[in-house]
């Protein structure tokens, strides 16, 4: 939450910020310098719900019978993408044969330029449940823990539930709680006992509550909740992970959308920021996730994600907010997220005043650079 301004200056060193304070504190300072006036300093930001394997054409489905190494690449061009967009840490929230874990890797490592990445993996589903085509479909909470621990020995950094039907899966209502709690249950206490958190993609309200009571460190969507979704979450502190932009992206395109899909979307569209003003209302923890990769949903415009928070009640301040230090909290990214002396130099610079409007860092065009590890991504000489 530490941002500066052109009465700010910041030291970096390598890849950390050695220092930040006023001007008046780098007298004599002889490297590099930006002229600020009018601009605003970020932490950079960070998208807890992206798919990296997919590229908002809808066409991605599985890597079987696909090229392995032109599907990573194309992971890698999504990310690369991202990053130019201002998020310089991620979590992919659903991969593809796992593809994504080489570009985490690469990026991670420095071999690439990317942003931070973090993965959970394949989505963990019941037969003909949400994203069956690409998850890892498991019944019952004996085999929900095999997919569990399969995930883990692949090297998730988190697990991913579905824990009902989804908008864009054909076939899937929204109000189906698909698992039951006893399989929710057994996946988050298996991913719990090797130190994972865990993802639900939750949009039915009885599937909220069966995640929430399973103890999920986030839900995902979250579109139907109700006062009671929303006490047994703030009972847990668990994050809502709210995904605006997936189906205002969909409005935006009717004609490229199935008509049960865009059918499902206008029905939940508004009630979705209703859900999400509820538990802001209330005081809960939330964390910004733009979901790209879903149908029209491309990345490198993951920022637009503040524009469409602050249009379902949130303030300004409170989306950056949930894209940088609570973002980093629920990534357990502890060196990033805010503009602090020792933290990693992930920074974004926008033209006006973000907190007195939101579009200066959602819209793409008024991003003026973007450093990423102390190196600049974007932006003039």
């Amino acid at each position: 939450r530490d941002w500066s301004s052109d009465v700010c200056s910041s030291d970096l060193e390598g890849a950390r910020i050695k220092d930040i304070g006023p001007i008046s504190q780098f007298a004599g300072y002889s490297g590099e310098r930006f002229d600020m006036a009018g601009a605003t300093l970020l932490p950079g930001l960070i998208d807890c719900h992206v798919h990296l394997a997919m590229s908002g054409d809808g066409k991605a489905v599985s890597a079987k019978g696909n090229n392995h190494a032109a599907l990573t690449l194309q992971a890698l061009s999504n990310a690369q993408a991202t990053l130019k967009g201002g998020i310089t840490a991620l979590r992919d929230c659903g991969g593809i044969d796992h593809v994504e874990f080489a570009v985490r890797d690469a990026c991670n490592s420095g071999q690439f330029l990317g942003p931070h990445i973090k993965v959970s993996g394949k989505v963990i589903c019941m037969t003909g449940g949400t994203k069956w085509q690409i998850g890892r479909v498991a019944d019952g909470p004996d085999e929900v823990v095999k997919a569990v621990r399969e995930q883990i020995y692949a090297g998730c950094d988190c697990v991913k539930l579905m824990a009902t039907g989804a908008v864009l899966h054909a076939g899937t209502d929204l109000e189906d709680a698909q698992y039951t709690p006893e399989e929710l249950s057994a996946g988050v206490q298996e991913a719990a006992r090797f130190r994972k958190p865990t993802a639900a993609h939750a949009i039915g309200t009885q599937g909220i509550l069966n995640a929430a009571r399973a103890g999920v460190t986030s839900i995902e969507h979250g579109m139907l909740m109700t006062d009671e979704t929303v006490r047994v979450m703030l009972e847990r502190q668990i994050y809502l992970v709210p995904t605006l932009a997936a189906i205002a992206q969909v409005l935006l395109y009717p004609d490229q959308v199935p008509p049960a899909s865009l059918a499902k979307a206008q029905r939940v569209a508004e009630r979705h920021k209703q859900s999400v003003n509820a538990y802001y209302q209330a005081g809960g923890r939330i964390a910004m996730g733009a979901d790209t990769g879903t149908l029209c949903n491309p990345h490198g415009k993951n920022a637009l994600e503040l524009q469409h928070m602050v249009s379902a009640g949130m303030k300004p301040i409170d989306a950056l907010i949930s894209a940088t230090s609570n973002a980093s909290d629920l990534l357990r990214l502890s060196d990033r997220g805010s503009l602090r002396a020792g933290h990693v130099a992930d920074m974004l610079m926008v033209s006006g005043n973000p907190l007195e409007d939101i579009q200066c860092a959602a819209q793409k065009e008024n991003h003026l650079f973007v450093f990423k590890d102390g190196v600049r991504v974007t932006g003039v000489n």
